[in-house]
């Protein structure tokens, strides 16, 4: 029989026994993105994650730690819930992707964003912002990229199918806790996509379209990260009117991919209208067909960062952060001044 123990009223745990392989069968298994589709469950390590799962209603399964002041530090209603096994520091620490192991992994139940209760301050701070992820394939852009939503106050993330698994333990790592701080909506099929945004919502593209160049191609741009920005002459018009570039065809007749063109600007000109959804293009082919008609269908334009001469285009991740902040900068003057002229209204 297994040892039990005491930490606390009501809250007791497990003493693993010499050879117990739960730890590492359970660690190896929920590793795999079959495995985490097919069981619906996610591994979290370390104290900051599990205890942002746990505040914002994430269901713990199984919790794996090495001492007992581990569990005084997260919410005990939470687990009381739970299976707790203590386990050696070493056995841990042989299993953690961390750098420096905390001596916790947690088991819990895939959360459903749905349910989830976001943080008051991230709640209060949330602005008509959204993000949408088109094949963004690296897990640390993807973990960055959802840190920086967090940290603009998005109102909520779209994940496109092509992207990596959220809950790969290198998205969760680099995303410090974002995804449970706001809405993470996965596995979306474009045709999905629009009936997850708000009414009216305009749909700009982070994009590598050199602002200054002739439009004489209608290929979608490639480059690393997709969402960078030749550099082009800061002098040149960089509006274009909108319009669809005819279908090709082939000899055989086969229409080819109509793709539309869409009105291009630099980021820090204004694109704010309320609300707007910015896409962000993956790091091998950067926005697809599919991105750029859903931006056509609402006005939206492509947002270019402009770059100096001989620079590739950014990484994803970066081109996310200076877009999402500018977008909300541009929001909350946006809000100043509407406030400003409720206050001081003109006579008329």
């Amino acid at each position: 029989a297994a040892e039990r123990s005491a930490a606390g009223p009501g809250l007791w745990y497990e003493k693993a026994a010499a050879g117990d392989r739960r730890l590492g069968k359970v660690v190896t298994i929920a590793k795999s993105k079959k495995f985490r589709d097919h069981h619906r469950k996610v591994l979290l390590e370390g104290h900051r994650l599990i205890k942002d799962a746990l505040e914002a209603g994430a269901v713990l399964q199984t919790l794996f730690f090495s001492t007992v002041g581990h569990l005084r530090e997260l919410p005990e209603e939470a687990l009381k819930r739970a299976n707790l096994v203590k386990v050696k520091f070493e056995d841990i620490k042989s299993w953690s992707d961390l750098v420096t192991p905390q001596g916790l992994i947690g088991i819990f139940s895939q959360p459903n964003h749905a349910k989830m209760s976001y943080p008051a301050a991230q709640l209060t701070s949330s602005l008509p912002l959204l993000l949408i992820c088109d094949n963004i394939r690296d897990p640390g852009n993807l973990g960055t990229i959802l840190r920086s939503a967090a940290g603009a106050g998005c109102e909520k993330v779209l994940l496109t199918k092509g992207c990596v698994d959220p809950w790969e333990p290198k998205v969760l790592r680099a995303g410090m806790g974002a995804h449970f701080r706001l809405p993470i909506v996965t596995n979306l099929d474009w045709e999905s996509v629009p009936s997850n945004l708000p009414a009216g919502v305009q749909v700009c593209v982070a994009d590598n379209k050199d602002p200054g160049a002739q439009a004489e191609t209608v290929s979608v741009p490639r480059g690393a990260g997709g969402a960078g920005a030749a550099p082009g002459n800061p002098k040149a018009p960089v509006k274009s009117k909108p319009k669809a570039a005819p279908e090709h065809e082939d000899e055989e007749g086969a229409a080819g991919v109509c793709i539309p063109e869409l009105a291009v600007q630099y980021y820090y000109e204004n694109w704010t209208q309320t609300p707007v959804a910015v896409v962000i293009g993956g790091e091998t082919h950067g926005v697809s067909p599919d991105a750029l008609h859903l931006a056509a269908s609402t006005g939206g334009k492509r947002l270019v960062i402009p770059v100096v001469p001989g620079v590739d285009s950014l990484n994803s991740a970066i081109a996310a952060g200076i877009v999402l902040f500018e977008g909300k900068r541009q929001l909350l003057q946006r809000h100043k001044q509407e406030d400003e002229r409720q206050k001081f209204p003109v006579a008329g």
